[in-house]
């Protein structure tokens, strides 16, 4: 029988001051570990502010699975008609094709166990907040393996980015992506807008290429890429380009979690350990470990001077992807 076919008795879960209707509550969401999507609810509420501090106040896009793994994965950026009127949204524009889009703007656990009532399985928030949605408060250091890049190099790049967010007076907060790579978060002051972000953040790969040039490529073309190659992808800070969250269950069927991790961690974490069925200890045991991640909001400017001097020397920035 498919997922769709399957019906079982609703359940009412009080969330905050919300009630939450979760209808098909045993439909199988992940067919390989035969986890429901009650199951995928009680995994966010167990890491709930984790979660919401890693989705707070930002526009987001829902991966939806509405037959569970086995069926289409919907990116849905709109909130639907007939949300509840406690659902809070952020209107985004997009110039480009004169569109805007109402989308889903977590500020409470009550909108996460929503947007899992309607299927979602991923989150990916932007790097910016509703306050000003066209100025990012978020870098993302996104370590991106090629097909053929060891976790080994991942690590060894990890480091190398470290030493430079050290030299800088930075402090990166990173995770698990979910799948084979790494990423890294940094508050910084809600000053630039995206272009300038991509700039700064394209600065900081370039100087961990330079010091890593065996394992690291910027190159622009994915066709030109080394596959045993990391790419650090800084179009991840480009307008409305988007990244799972902290504590985002990932749409595979080993139900990985992009999960925050320490520096001392880099060495010995398999991030094919962190999952749904694991994390939720780990929270338990270990608090969310992005919990500071607010504290302090960084300067741009020594990035972008990085930046200025790369373009006065002849490396070019290339335009923004749509």
């Amino acid at each position: 029988m498919p997922a769709s076919a399957s019906r079982s008795p609703a359940v009412e879960l009080e969330v905050g001051p919300h009630t939450v209707r979760i209808s098909n509550p045993d439909r199988v969401y992940f067919p390989s570990s035969g986890r429901t999507k009650l199951d995928l609810v009680k995994y966010y509420l167990s890491v709930g502010d984790g979660i919401v501090r890693a989705l707070r106040e930002r526009p987001c896009m829902l991966h939806r699975f509405p037959d569970g793994l086995a069926g289409e994965k919907v990116h849905q950026k709109r909130v639907p008609n007939g949300a509840p009127p406690w659902l809070q949204t952020v209107r985004v524009h997009f110039p480009r094709y004169g569109r805007h889009a109402d989308e889903l703007c977590v500020t409470q656990l009550a909108e996460v166990i929503w947007a899992v009532q309607m299927s979602t399985v991923e989150f990916h928030p932007w790097n910016s907040r509703r306050a000003d949605t066209e100025k990012p408060d978020e870098w993302r250091i996104d370590l991106d393996p090629m097909p053929q890049c060891p976790f080994g190099t991942v690590r060894r790049v990890a480091h190398v980015a470290h030493e430079v967010l050290d030299e800088l007076g930075i402090t990166g907060y990173p995770k698990t992506s979910g799948g084979k790579g790494l990423h890294v978060y940094v508050r910084i002051r809600p000053d630039w807008g995206f272009a300038d972000v991509r700039r700064a953040a394209l600065a900081f790969a370039r100087e961990v290429e330079r010091r890593a040039p065996e394992d690291v490529t910027t190159t622009w073309w994915r066709r030109d890429r080394d596959p045993e190659s990391l790419f650090i992808d800084y179009n991840q800070n480009a307008r409305d380009h988007t990244i799972a969250s902290a504590y985002s269950v990932r749409g595979v069927p080993e139900a990985t979690v992009s999960t925050p991790i320490t520096w001392d961690e880099i060495d010995t974490v398999d991030p094919r350990d962190c999952t749904m069925a694991t994390v939720p200890e780990r929270f338990a045991r270990l608090g969310d470990l992005h919990a500071d991640i607010d504290t302090v909001a960084h300067d741009l400017t020594p990035l972008l001077d990085w930046a200025d001097r790369d373009e006065h020397a002849g490396l070019a920035t290339p335009e923004t992807p749509d």
